[in-house]
């Protein structure tokens, strides 16, 4: 596969496209709330994906994939991050991503073209996957905060009459 030589490129270089990356989401208005995150939870699922891209793109079912983005939403609303602040840190992961591989790809062949193609391709259908599946988590984590408060507002009416 032409695109796993650009893969391992943005798995070598993982540590330094994690730390840019933090760098430009903790410093975007965009994604402010994500200060409500503990810093170093941040740091670490930055991360995860660059090191561990191969494994995210290439060997991850879709259950798979659907099964952590989920739960990552999950975790967001019930730690009270807005979710366009969210949505847009997994877009400047993306742009990020893309960014790097523009930069670094060295598309001096057809092959290594059809390698860059191929991977942005790959690329694109794992973020609409995991944006996808981070608002399913999202959405059912503030349903399920919702009908607790309803619940305890409730019962507090029955014992308050």
């Amino acid at each position: 596969m032409p695109a796993n030589r650009l893969v391992k490129l943005i798995e070598k270089n993982s540590e330094q496209l994690a730390r840019d990356l933090s760098e430009k989401v903790w410093n975007s208005p965009r994604c402010s709330d994500l200060r409500k995150v503990p810093a170093d939870e941040l740091r670490a699922r930055t991360r995860e994906i660059y090191q561990n891209l191969s494994n995210w793109l290439l060997h991850m079912s879709e259950s798979e994939i659907e099964q952590r983005y989920t739960e990552l939403g999950a975790r967001r609303a019930a730690q009270g991050v807005a979710y366009s602040h969210f949505l847009w840190a997994i877009t400047a992961t993306r742009e990020h991503m893309v960014a790097f591989v523009q930069r670094e790809g060295f598309s001096d062949s057809p092959m290594e073209l059809r390698g860059e193609l191929e991977l942005m391709y790959i690329l694109g259908q794992f973020f609409d996957r995991s944006l996808y599946y981070t608002a399913v988590g999202y959405e059912n984590e503030r349903t399920r905060i919702g009908s607790n408060l309803r619940r305890r507002r409730d019962d507090h009416q029955k014992t308050s009459i």
